[in-house]
């Protein structure tokens, strides 16, 4: 039997998006870094809505969007895994949600009154950080 993996997730209560946004962009981030493999078993819904202090149905709501996406694959009796590594999304849905988070981004980053190479070498800079993760 497969060990379940822990998921290292944290409810930040004053984060705008909603429980399951936090949860589903938490998990979908630990599989794109690395820190979640495919073949990683994942908690139950309730293991990690007791692990969250949550209830069950946003995890479950979670878990479903995740699965509906992709990113993990259900096994009959055994629970949810991390689905392997495949391309998820279309090439224009790709591009249309990175224009979507940059204009969120530069929308965010504009009233702050920084220098354009400051932003710019923060940015690359948190890139590089994450990239090591994601290649290992």
């Amino acid at each position: 039997m497969a060990r379940t993996t822990p998921l290292m997730l944290q409810i930040a209560t004053g984060d705008p998006r909603p429980i399951v946004r936090q949860i589903v962009d938490g998990v979908r981030m630990q599989i794109a870094t690395g820190g979640l493999r495919a073949g990683d078993q994942l908690p139950s819904v309730r293991g990690l809505a007791q692990q969250l202090g949550i209830n069950p149905n946003t995890v479950a709501k979670a878990y479903a969007e995740l699965t509906t996406e992709g990113w993990l694959e259900s096994r009959q009796g055994m629970g949810l895994y991390v689905a392997a590594p495949r391309q998820r999304l279309s090439d224009a849905e790709r591009e249309r949600r990175l224009d979507d988070a940059v204009g969120r981004f530069v929308n965010d980053v504009i009233p702050l009154d920084f220098a354009a190479d400051e932003v710019e070498s923060r940015v690359s800079h948190a890139l590089r950080r994450l990239a090591p993760r994601r290649i290992a």
